[in-house]
């Protein structure tokens, strides 16, 4: 097995996702699902594993909608989906055509969607989903990853449409099953909606899954199994397999980091080295590990009000050693003039917990990854 930094990884080689899997297809036949996890914790790799090895009477369909900036491009990525899948049985999306063909005045031919097809894109999507079931009889699974990137480009009265339009169809069609995924919180995306006016709760009826790290024994297999994949020599190679997986939280990204990075340096490779790799990964203003939207996002996601309340609670919790309790961080907080609301810092502090930052236990609040505590406080502190 070979290391693949933030490479596409075959659904062969994900591994420790076995009881995970099997319980999202368990709720699939109940309900929709959101999988909501921090960045790198392998979400994609899961559901394209789930679309690999799909359960018997499950149609899985995938696409990544990183890319699309309007409706209709999420129109015609659905059509075209839906058209391949039924070309293999010699049918196509037939009523769909048919009401491409009265909008343009032309018979319709090809995938490529007609702009002026755009102000009915809400009608195409609920008939192109129409024509899917009722040619298939298997449950109908849509695996969407970067959602939230979407409904951020397409503007947000589009957003909500399409939100509202996609709930609609889940509760007209019950063999249709929605799977978001995303690097980005609904939660914001959602939440900045509101702030525009929005109401309704379009997501109310799908259930949110975490996706954790990886169990001790699985990340550290994993680790094992790429040392001996990248024939790399070591004292103690259990050893220095229990040492990377737990140095990096049991993430398998950081893991393929670490293997890739002692495979380019050659040699003897022992803890201390890996030590060394670690800290250096973490400062190195290229940004290997990816780690710079930790800070990033809350300029982008967070409200003005809300930026120094994040920023200062995090530097707090990035030096201290043990969990914090609310009042002892809110005194350190409001030592600053510009964080003395607690309501403020309460709501902050509950943003953090979604966006996997921090955690709160019975002892308190404290980071929700040691790793991440160790970047944050080379960062600021």
């Amino acid at each position: 097995m070979k290391a693949n930094p933030g490479g596409k990884i075959a659904p062969a080689e994900v591994i420790g996702r076995g009881e995970l899997i099997s319980g999202l297809w368990e709720r699939l036949e109940q309900q929709s699902l959101i999988l909501s996890a921090e960045r790198r914790m392998g979400k994609t790799s899961v559901i394209q594993k789930m679309c690999a090895e799909p359960r018997s009477n499950k149609l899985p369909i995938y696409h990544d909608l990183e890319f699309v900036r309007s409706p209709l491009e999420f129109v015609e990525t659905v059509f075209k989906d839906v058209e391949e899948y039924l070309t293999g049985f010699n049918r196509n999306a037939k009523k769909t055509r048919a009401l491409l063909t009265q909008l343009g005045g032309t018979e319709f031919s090809g995938f490529k969607l007609p702009e002026i097809a755009a102000p009915h894109w809400k009608a195409l999507l609920t008939q192109t989903i129409a024509d899917l079931v009722e040619n298939q009889e298997p449950t109908i699974i849509f695996f969407w990853d970067e959602v939230p990137y979407m409904l951020g480009k397409i503007g947000d009265e589009s957003a909500m449409e399409l939100l509202d339009t996609l709930r609609s169809i889940r509760q007209m069609y019950p063999a249709v099953r929605m799977v978001y995924t995303g690097s980005i919180g609904l939660h914001h995306v959602i939440g900045s909606l509101k702030k525009s006016g929005y109401a309704n709760d379009p997501t109310n009826d799908m259930y949110v899954q975490d996706v954790p790290p990886l169990s001790p024994t699985t990340a550290t297999n994993l680790a094992r199994r790429l040392l001996e994949g990248e024939n790399i020599s070591t004292p103690d190679i259990q050893g220095t397999a229990v040492f990377i997986a737990d140095e990096v939280n049991y993430i398998p990204f950081y893991i393929h980091h670490i293997i890739a990075k002692v495979k380019q340096l050659g040699g003897l490779v022992d803890i201390p080295a890996i030590k060394a790799i670690i800290a250096e990964s973490l400062n190195d203003p290229l940004n290997p590990w990816m780690m710079q939207h930790y800070g990033d996002r809350i300029k982008t996601y967070y409200k003005d009000s809300q930026y120094l309340y994040a920023v200062n609670l995090l530097d707090i919790l990035a030096v201290a050693d043990q969990p914090v309790v609310f009042d002892e961080l809110f005194n350190r907080l409001k030592q600053e003039s510009e964080t003395q609301d607690k309501e403020i810092a309460r709501d902050v502090l509950r943003l953090l917990q979604q966006d996997y930052y921090i955690q709160k236990g019975d002892l308190g609040f404290q980071f929700r990854y040691p790793l991440i505590q160790k970047y944050w406080k080379s960062l600021r502190c």
